[in-house]
């Protein structure tokens, strides 16, 4: 199988998680990756460890988890575009690119000669994606932006964690994830427009924009009331009962996202007397009413173990599952069947296979490949000057030599 993206050849000038997770998935879709990376150092999540991927031996070698996890199906090549020879040399490469995505300060590649406006005339065609933390307009655009940051700035952090409790980020850097996501989105429709018109542009993605957009149901409950929401915890501002309750062993989610699937829940549990009652017949009631009905729930739900609700109310159609460790959802037998865990020959274990998470898109004609391994620091810088520049062995170690490369 051959990904949709077959042919399309990236310039990533990234780094750290936003950038990358555009790039990835773009790779994974069969693109072309040419990750630039800085010569002697290169990309900041190399040093992000422990944990390391672990050699053939079980030891650990001194790659990271953290790049591997957002580097594969890209080649690495070091350039020190701080040096002329090295932006002569990312240009050509830019030349023979269809997108470019970087994540630099805004305004930062300009002294280089490698901002859009810089590009634009000599590659017409070429898709270019700046992602930064707030933008390249307002007045917070020239400020640096991470993940945490936009969290709490972008709301996020407000509206998780307990009622009573402080602000949480996420588990996941969201703010990185959500703002690569929105790129690599961004990137296909630009690409659709060049194929229907010629024209390449500049895309703009800011983090705080992709996380003021992830406020979701909760941005929007603000904007149709003027109330900020407060943090629920692991409760839903919309819909009762769809939250973490106590069992007798431990805990589950339930989410009886409907009036019927409430009934059928309150008819297994043995108490149909809350299925009727006017208080908790509806879910706008139900809303109203949160805190009676989930203490009268809670009081039910801690009599039995998980099990027996999760395994019971799916026979009846209710939605109900177990909260799962990280090590049981790649154990469990959906998650395997997706192939959400994929294994890799790495370099730096002596090709014993690192283990990956897989791409979650499926396609029925196209779809997700796994060409590359995370690439070593500059591993094919070798490879791509010569196939793609045409420039030979010996200019290649005069570069290096200069510590262009």
């Amino acid at each position: 199988m051959t990904g949709p993206l077959h042919g399309l050849r990236v310039f990533d000038l990234t780094r750290i998680l936003a950038g990358p997770t555009c790039t990835q998935i773009l790779g994974d879709l069969g693109a072309d990756i040419i990750k630039v990376e800085q010569t002697g150092s290169g990309d900041d999540t190399r040093r992000f460890a422990p944990p390391f991927i672990k050699d053939q031996n079980g030891d650990d070698t001194a790659e990271s988890a953290y790049f591997c996890g957002a580097n594969r199906n890209k080649r690495s090549i070091t350039l020190n575009i701080a040096d002329a020879e090295g932006q002569d040399l990312a240009r050509r490469l830019i030349a023979c690119s269809d997108v470019m995505v970087e994540n630099f300060k805004f305004g930062g590649l300009a002294k280089y000669g490698l901002s859009y406006d810089q590009l634009k005339d000599e590659n017409p065609g070429l898709v270019y994606c700046s992602i930064t933390g707030f933008g390249h307009t307002g007045p917070y655009a020239e400020r640096p932006g991470y993940d945490v940051l936009i969290q709490a700035m972008g709301g996020f952090m407000s509206i998780t964690g307990e009622p009573d409790g402080e602000p949480q980020k996420a588990g996941i850097p969201i703010a990185d994830l959500m703002a690569g996501m929105y790129a690599s989105v961004a990137i296909n429709a630009a690409l659709r427009h060049r194929e229907k018109t010629g024209e390449g542009q500049h895309i703009d993605i800011g983090m705080l924009d992709t996380m003021a957009a992830t406020l979701s149901i909760m941005g929007s409950n603000f904007l149709s009331t003027g109330k900020a929401p407060p943090r629920l915890g692991n409760a839903h501002p919309n819909i009762v009962p769809y939250q973490v309750f106590a069992t007798a062993d431990g805990s589950m989610v339930l989410a009886a996202a409907n009036d019927a699937q409430y009934q059928r829940f309150c008819e297994f549990a043995g108490v149909p007397e809350l299925a009727v009652d006017e208080n908790y017949k509806t879910n706008e009631k139900r809303v109203l009413n949160r805190k009676e009905l989930v203490e009268k729930l809670q009081a039910v739900i801690t009599q039995k173990p998980t099990r027996h609700w999760t395994e019971g109310l799916e026979k009846v159609n209710v939605t109900c599952g177990p909260i799962n460790t990280i090590d049981q959802v790649f154990a469990d037998p959906q998650v395997q069947a997706r192939g959400m865990e994929i294994e890799m020959p790495h370099a730096a274990t002596g090709n014993a296979p690192v283990h990956l998470i897989g791409s979650p898109i499926r396609m029925s004609k196209t779809g997700s490949e796994y060409r590359h391994s995370p690439p070593m620091l500059g591993e094919h810088t070798d490879e791509v000057l010569h196939e793609l520049l045409g420039i030979d062995a010996d200019a290649i170690a005069a570069l290096r030599e200069r510590g262009v490369v």
